[in-house]
């Protein structure tokens, strides 16, 4: 009984998975050409929607995502290989439009931003803590009586019973 339930979850988990990509895509952008609409589909996964940042416009149900998978289908059916087609997609929303941006010149900021922050931070606290002064205690001096007080209360074993 464990193995078919078991079973029956795992093909629950992958049908969800499946088909959540799939809910963004409208039918009547799909193309008939099951080739090059697999290719549209795996461009469309590389491609960030500009108004949900984090997610692909082959997931997001915004309407520039919808306007990007349709100019993305146009470009492939005039003929565009893939590589033409993110060319494009990059001239006309530039790098930040890649879920994965090439790290070059334009973008080492974005790659290293973070990173470089961190180091930053870290740096500065290290610096904080190393030209901080050392603690220092102050030990006031005692007149002759205090001394004389402290004595006899250490001689006498503290004034305990």
């Amino acid at each position: 009984m464990s193995g078919a339930r078991g079973f029956s979850i795992a093909g629950l988990a992958l049908a969800v998975s499946l088909s959540t990509s799939a809910l963004a895509v409208e039918p009547t952008e799909r193309l008939n050409d099951p080739a090059m609409e697999a290719r549209a589909r795996a461009i469309s996964a590389e491609i960030r929607c500009v108004v949900c940042q984090n997610q692909s416009i082959d997931d997001s149900n915004a309407e520039i995502a919808r306007d990007m998978r349709v100019a993305i289908r146009d470009r492939l059916k005039s003929g565009d290989d893939d590589r033409q087609v993110v060319a494009f997609l990059r001239a006309r929303y530039g790098d930040y439009v890649l879920l994965k941006p090439p790290f070059d010149t334009r973008t080492w900021l974005m790659w290293l931003g973070g990173p470089l922050a961190l180091a930053l931070a870290g740096a500065a606290l290290w610096l904080r803590a190393w030209r901080a002064p050392a603690p220092t205690t102050v030990t006031p001096e005692l007149t002759d009586d205090e001394r004389a007080r402290l004595d006899a209360i250490l001689r006498d074993g503290g004034g305990r019973p």
